[in-house]
Formats: structure tokens, C-alpha cells, sequence
């Protein structure tokens, strides 16, 4: 039986959701949870992780997870957030966005990928700095 996992990252907790059993668990967002994480996921074998792209909290997640050989796929939010709308999820709990996470990963299977190495890891936080830094241009403006 395949397995699906959706995990849904806060700054001080992962809700995280299994399909098709419908478990549900959360663990800290600390090194002592990513070690249970991983732990209960590598018994699992799952088919798929899937996880949001949440502006950095969900790169040392990523980072454990892809560490211990697991399949991971890291999404736009907006992706998670239309196909939770065109399933009729509305409601916005952690637990609930961790199950629609799971079902995404099951109903579409983005690929799977490599986590970037921490020298591209770097150089992309410096480059989102300096874009953020940068006064913005309004639109017609040729300056």
C-alpha cells in the first residue's frame, strides 16, 4: 500500500497527516521532533512527503526529511490552497492544512526532488535579502 504525508510546518510545531490511514500526529519543530519524525516516517516508507514552502521554517524540516532518503516534494502554498478550495476545505487549522497537504501529495504527486545543497541554500536567502531591501519600481516607471 502506498503511503502519503502532508506536514504542515509552524514556527514551533509540525502537524502531520498520513493518507490513507487518516493518522494524524504533531511534533515539536526542534531537534528532538525531527528525530521522532523521521523515525516514524522511515518506518512508514512513504510514497511521497509533501510540505508548503513557508519563507525558511521549512527548511530544516526539509533538510531532515531528505537527509534520511525520503521522497520530498516542497510546494507553493497557493498550489496546497486551490486544490483545498476545489475539494471544499475552508476551514484553517494546522492539523486540517497538514490533512489537505496529505491529500494533495496523493490525488496530484508532485515530483519528488533534491533539497538544494547549503551553499544554494545560502545564496538564495542572501538574494531574497537584497530583493527585499531594494526600493521598488511602480509599474510604467522606466527608473
Amino acid at each position: 500500500m502506498e503511503h502519503f504525508v502532508g506536514i504542515d510546518v509552524a514556527k514551533d510545531r509540525l502537524d502531520v497527516h498520513l493518507r490513507p490511514s487518516g493518522e494524524a500526529f504533531a511534533v515539536a519543530r526542534d531537534g528532538e521532533g525531527l528525530v521522532q519524525l523521521v523515525d516514524r516516517l522511515q518506518t512508514l516508507a512513504p510514497s511521497l512527503v509533501v510540505m508548503e514552502a513557508t519563507g525558511g521554517y521549512e527548511t530544516i524540516v526539509a533538510s531532515a526529511v531528505a537527509a534520511a532518503q525520503l521522497p520530498l516534494a516542497v510546494v507553493n502554498p497557493r498550489q496546497i490552497r486551490d486544490f483545498a478550495r476545489a475539494t471544499g476545505r475552508l476551514a484553517k487549522t494546522d492539523r486540517i492544512d497538514a490533512a489537505a497537504i496529505a491529500h494533495f501529495a496523493e490525488a496530484v504527486r508532485p515530483p519528488a526532488r533534491p533539497i538544494a545543497d547549503a551553499e544554494a541554500q545560502a545564496l538564495g536567502e542572501l538574494v531574497a535579502r537584497r530583493r527585499q531591501s531594494l526600493p521598488r519600481r511602480r509599474p510604467g516607471s522606466s527608473k
